[in-house]
């Protein structure tokens, strides 16, 4: 597996608080779904059927931060960590909170439009991720993201690792749909619809706020 574990930073801008903030929060809220195993996910993940008949609408926030185990948690909680900070340093802090936030929402929509009807609860950060790296790729493109693959170190170009990261998500998408299937436990719609919001939010960030963009690679990793 691939991971990434760091990339080139930003200089100056605000310092980005909630892109840390909200692994923290993540964290926290998992543990309490470890001490009441079954409990939060029954009370505030998001189901897509009450949510089109417009119940437990506040869920399409609460789910965006629990996970359904610690290789979710964790795999989320790295591409935030790596990928975030760029865009809240850039944007400000409270855009970025609003960004994120209606990032996955924006996910929460396709993931539901392509499963309409379901009753299978869905958790996690991912959809909201999907949309900071949608507008990674678009303002940080010829950014070196950090990867790492078992003993290999090795840096690739941000479009470059993100524009495969999303053809794979939309492979799986289409191949769920062919099967008529939710994914085997992956909301891979969601990834693509916060994907998608993100690159758009992204085209627009990069010309509303410009600022200069990395500084070099060896000097600092996020």
């Amino acid at each position: 597996m691939l991971f990434p574990i760091g990339d080139d930073q930003v200089k100056g801008g605000h310092f980005p608080l909630f892109s840390y903030l909200f692994i923290v929060l993540n964290i926290i809220a998992f543990y309490f779904q470890l001490i009441s195993p079954g409990m939060l996910i029954s009370e505030y993940a998001a189901v897509p059927a009450e949510i089109e008949s417009g119940r437990n609408l506040p869920t399409l926030f609460t789910s965006m931060f629990m996970h359904g185990g610690f290789g979710h948690l964790l795999g989320n909680m790295l591409f935030l960590w790596v990928f975030a900070d760029n865009i809240e340093a850039t944007i400000g802090n409270v855009r970025f909170i609003v960004f994120y936030l209606l990032g996955g929402i924006a996910a929460h929509a396709a993931h539901i439009y392509f499963n309409p009807g379901s009753v299978v609860p869905t958790v996690g950060a991912s959809g909201a991720i999907s949309a900071v790296m949608g507008a990674y790729m678009v303002m940080f493109p010829s950014s070196r993201v950090k990867l790492w693959f078992f003993f290999l170190i090795f840096r690739v170009p941000a479009f470059l690792f993100l524009g495969i990261w999303i053809w794979m998500q939309w492979s799986s998408g289409w191949d769920a749909l062919e099967v008529g299937a939710e994914g085997g436990g992956t909301a891979w719609w969601a990834h693509i619809g916060g994907f998608v919001f993100g690159f758009a939010a992204g085209l627009y960030f990069r010309f509303a706020y410009p600022m200069e963009r990395v500084k070099e690679a060896d000097e600092s990793y996020a």
